[in-house]
């Protein structure tokens, strides 16, 4: 994850400086205690003055918290939330939590119906995060930078705390809210076990569906549904999920439940989502993951799942990574390639642009890295890496500090503690 300088200390720096981090070589078994001692040192030095979740109570008795995004990314803007848990917590470990996004009427209302509905769905034991949008009018939106500030910190915050499950982390949210947690199911896929955007739509521009292969992803909307199309967008999402879904190695990667609710217009039932998300846990290491790497607001990620883009293959276009590893022949393919879109149906209303077609062109500069471990490929052999077809690698890779220095910084993660490293240009 590309984070934002100004929330935590570089890592990589940090233990460099302190010598933590080196490019010795390890062995298996120091590998994996190292991972561990780096982890704890890496929770107990992250920076948590601008922002820290408080310590859980019961969700209806929550007091309100509060963190103050940065001036440069929005100018007065103090995000309200209520953090809690709900259900029997004494007899369960680690809890799954959700991040909860409101709809668009006044905040202070939205805020306290969806506190309300966290409260009545069928998910205990869980965690919940519900924030209150900073701003209203042009700010009322939950992808902008100021707000992807706000979830990475949320969950670096919540993937260091012993009390989440890192493998049960869900975003879901209602109208506004549904536009923002569709977004984010693919912005974020790699942190999430699934998503449920409820009584929205996006165009799919603004969340391709490549994104969410391994995480299970639902969409609910009322079949009259009409504003903005929230109705016809939500075709055009279970159309693109059940042709991808259909598509040859595909099986089981895309699962979804995107559903039109007959006889309903902008509200409906919203229970069963959360119910329906909270069966499915995340996949940190696929064997095969789809990234398209678009901008939100503006800005980019820098990695997926465990790649590291280091540069850009073209800074004015987006660029599409299909990855594969195949530990019974310790062989990884990577196909990437650059990404034009065209508009292809605009609403003649609002000039919303509704469907695309993309043209996909072999990317030829740029340099990535990825970060590797035995559970994707054997590290004690040869591993060989193709990029477009092409044998771009072929030997042994070690085992490093610095290769889990540089997980711990990308993801902050404790399920994406990657033990070797490989940087290799995308070009020739």
């Amino acid at each position: 994850m590309k984070t934002f300088k100004s929330l935590y200390i570089s890592v990589l720096a940090m233990m460099i400086a302190t010598g933590t981090a080196s490019a010795k070589k390890l062995s298996s078994r120091d590998a994996e205690s190292m991972k561990k001692q780096m982890w704890e040192q890496y929770t107990a030095t992250i920076n948590t003055d601008s922002f820290r979740l408080p310590d859980p109570v019961a969700l209806q008795l929550a007091d309100t918290s509060s963190v103050v995004l940065p001036e440069n990314l929005e100018k007065n803007a103090t995000m309200l939330f209520r953090y809690g848990f709900k259900g029997d917590t004494t007899s369960i470990g680690k809890l799954p939590l959700f991040i909860y996004l409101h709809g668009s009427g006044p905040s202070d209302r939205e805020w306290a119906n969806g506190l309300k509905l966290a409260l009545s769905w069928d998910d205990a034991p869980s965690l919940y995060f519900i924030p209150r949008i900073p701003n209203e009018g042009e700010w009322y939106r939950w992808w902008h930078k100021s707000k992807q500030w706000a979830w990475e910190n949320v969950l670096r915050q919540a993937l260091a705390s012993p009390l989440v499950d890192p493998d049960r982390i869900y975003f879901v949210g209602i109208s506004e809210g549904g536009y923002g947690s569709q977004r984010l199911a693919s912005f974020y896929a790699d942190y999430l076990a699934a998503a449920g955007p409820m009584a929205g739509g996006e165009p799919l521009i603004n969340a391709p569906v490549e994104n969410c292969r391994n995480i299970a992803f639902s969409l609910r909307t009322g079949n009259d549904d009409h504003g903005f199309y929230r109705d016809y967008l939500t075709r055009i999402t279970a159309a693109s999920f059940d042709s991808i879904a259909a598509l040859p190695g595909n099986s089981g990667d895309y699962r979804h439940w995107i559903e039109l609710i007959p006889d309903h217009g902008h509200f409906i039932d919203y229970a069963p989502t959360p119910k329906w998300l909270s069966q499915f846990t995340r996949n940190s290491e696929p064997a095969r993951f789809t990234w398209e790497d678009f901008e939100m607001d503006g800005r980019h990620r820098n990695g997926f799942y465990n790649l590291v883009i280091d540069q850009r293959p073209d800074p004015d276009r987006r660029t599409r990574y299909d990855a594969s590893f195949d530990r019974a022949t310790n062989t990884i393919d990577l196909t990437i390639d650059n990404i034009d879109y065209t508009t292809v149906e605009t609403d003649p209303k609002w000039g919303i642009a509704l469907k695309f077609d993309r043209t996909y062109t072999p990317a030829e500069s740029g340099q990535i890295t990825l970060l590797l471990d035995d559970n994707l490929v054997d590290l004690n052999k040869k591993v060989t890496v193709r990029i477009n077809g092409k044998k771009r690698f072929s030997g042994k890779i070690d085992r490093t500090k610095e290769a889990i220095a540089r997980s711990i910084e990308a993801f902050g993660d404790p399920r994406r503690l990657f033990t070797a490293m490989l940087t290799l240009p995308i070009g020739e």
